[in-house]
């Protein structure tokens, strides 16, 4: 059995062991990664700038490492027999972990670059790419290799602890090992921060890939809370469907499984938004373990596989809802204490006649208009140029003349848009044009929606996502998916000729609008929806409207899913 004197040298030996390990690591970070990418931006091909970002002060880092801690270290062993110590050498490093500090901040931030410049620049790719590919790098990826220095802290950590539970507390080493654990354990717990947030970004970039990288959630402030199958409760006949949900910190994804060879996959049915939403504990006898997720966008009800499953469902739910509550609560209080002594926001009557104080692009982190959090990539951080209000693209795509700056066109938010020049939500739809009605609006309140097979004239076939609103029942809006925010066309049904004559034997559920030389073609998954369908069209082509609409509702959760996407 090992006595504890040679145990401590063990720990020496594999301090000494992975310090080595790690010095090349750094060699490869440095030396290759950083010198090649320097050397490739200097000559044009991307912004040197970005690459020094990236790699931050990991060239201070390598040099401490390679030329004092890595000697000092073999030296140390060289002399074991005579100095058995090594919390004198650790002790040194605690003034160095400052440097750690700045990488391990920065650590976030390099990550998304890497991320956004391997989409936006070949050169960047294939250089990264190229040296990935050589021996040195063992199959591993930058930002694994660049998660070294993060973890490496934390491995002090592990040694010294081990190290000091051998070692007498009469040693001549022991206050000095002792003091090097207290500030090398501070360190650490920001290291280790780090290396949760990038298996959480891991962890995205798994269900990006299961969500048919359609979804944007690869953002460091999206964090997956808990993930699972669950049943959905059809809202007509309760009948039970499988479905999948993904509960992250600001949102739930409520998922429908897709056939794949490998791997899971899904597609996204709804996002509902924690902002707003309530978890209702339901009962139903026919169906036990049921509870009822209420958003603003949809309402759920769910049934577990268990009681005990419905119960850490429930859980989950109510304290991502809490956390969430408390995050807004802390973040409106700060903003409003940090602003309580200063000049009063822009008022209505003065905006585009007064420059306003613009909110600074780091003291909010989603937009203020729409909530939705902002990252680099898709939702980016703009000002309005009426109000100083950081926000997002979408609610910043308006433009209107603003006194103070000489009357000139400039960036605002959709709201002083409409007050500036004086017109409502409503008399701005119509502005929009018929068109840019989004899908979603009109979908939520139809009398009928659902996707179908659609021909003009000569032209091939193409699956459509129809609607027929409530507000125009005598228009038919075809739109290319159920979020889309344009209409790919619509069709003033009054007036035209209904053919429900089966076009061929290969389109059994089809029929046909003709109105002059105007020929639409149309076909259905089913007999059932196409009748439906003709239900409603027989009456918008004599210019009647249906007397109950809520009963020509389409209830897609009865459709086969080859012919459903969304919900009415």
């Amino acid at each position: 059995q090992e006595t504890d004197e040679e145990k401590r040298h063990k720990i020496a030996s594999e301090l000494l062991q992975t310090e080595k390990a790690y010095v090349s690591r750094l060699d490869l970070l440095d030396g290759v990664f950083y010198s090649r990418l320097l050397e490739e931006a200097n000559r044009g091909s991307f912004p040197a700038e970005v690459i020094n970002k990236i790699f931050s002060n990991i060239s201070s880092i390598n040099a401490f490492h390679s030329k004092f801690l890595l000697p000092e270290l073999e030296k140390r062993m060289q002399e074991w027999t005579t100095t058995p110590r090594i919390g004198d050498i650790l002790q040194k490093l605690a003034p160095f972990l400052k440097m750690y500090g700045e990488y391990v901040k920065n650590f976030d931030n390099a990550m998304e670059l890497v991320k956004t410049w391997t989409e936006r620049s070949p050169q960047f790719k294939f250089i990264i790419q190229d040296i990935q590919k050589e021996k040195v790098c063992g199959n591993l990826t930058l930002q694994h290799h660049m998660l070294e220095p993060v973890q490496r802290i934390p491995r002090y950590e592990m040694l010294l602890k081990d190290y000091l539970r051998k070692l007498p507390q009469d040693s001549l080493d022991w206050k000095d090992a002792e003091k090097s654990l207290e500030i090398i354990s501070t360190a650490a717990s920001h290291s280790n921060s780090a290396i949760r947030k990038m298996e959480n970004l891991k962890k995205l970039l798994e269900i990006y890939e299961m969500l048919g990288e359609e979804e944007d959630i690869v953002n460091p402030s999206n964090e997956l809370i808990k993930e699972g199958q669950i049943l959905k409760l059809a809202a007509r006949n309760t009948s039970a469907q499988e479905r999948y949900l993904f509960l992250f910190n600001n949102m739930l994804l409520y998922c429908v499984p897709k056939f794949s060879l490998v791997g899971s996959k899904f597609s996204v049915r709804t996002r509902v938004g924690i902002d707003g939403m309530k978890i209702i504990e339901t009962h139903n006898e026919e169906y036990p373990h049921t509870f009822q997720v209420s958003g603003k966008e949809r309402t759920l009800e769910l049934q577990a596989s268990s009681e005990q499953d419905k119960e850490e469902w429930i859980k989950a739910l109510q304290n991502t809802i809490e956390a969430f509550q408390q995050r807004n609560e802390t973040f409106r209080n700060a903003i409003a204490k940090e602003y309580e002594d200063m000049p009063v926001e822009v008022s209505n009557a003065e905006l585009g006649k007064r420059a306003p104080r613009w909110i600074r692009d780091n003291e909010v982190t989603m937009c203020m208009k729409c909530k939705e959090p902002f990252n680099a990539l898709t939702r980016r951080r703009h000002h309005c140029r009426a109000c100083g209000h950081v926000v997002c693209w979408k609610c910043s795509d308006y433009k209107a003349h603003l006194e103070y700056d000489g009357n000139k066109l400039n960036k605002v938010c959709k709201d002083c848009y409409h007050v500036i020049i004086g017109c409502t939500d409503s008399e701005e739809k119509k502005k929009k044009g018929i068109l840019e009605i989004e899908s979603a609006e009109v979908s939520g309140n139809s009398v009928i929606c659902s996707f179908l097979q659609y021909m003009e004239k000569s032209k091939p076939w193409q699956k459509a996502w129809c609607v027929i609103p409530k507000q125009e029942a005598l228009v038919l809006y075809m739109y290319g998916a159920p979020q889309d925010v344009k209409a790919l066309a619509t069709i003033p049904l009054l007036g035209y000729a209904v053919d429900d004559t089966p076009r061929s034997a290969d389109l059994p559920h089809s029929f046909k609008l003709t109105q002059s030389k105007s020929v639409h073609s149309f076909a259905a998954d089913n007999e059932e929806l196409k009748q439906k369908w003709l239900k409603v069209i027989h009456l918008a082509v004599k210019g009647e409207t249906p007397e109950c609409q809520n009963e020509l509702q389409v209830n897609l959760e009865e459709q086969p899913e080859s012919s459903k996407t969304f919900e009415c």
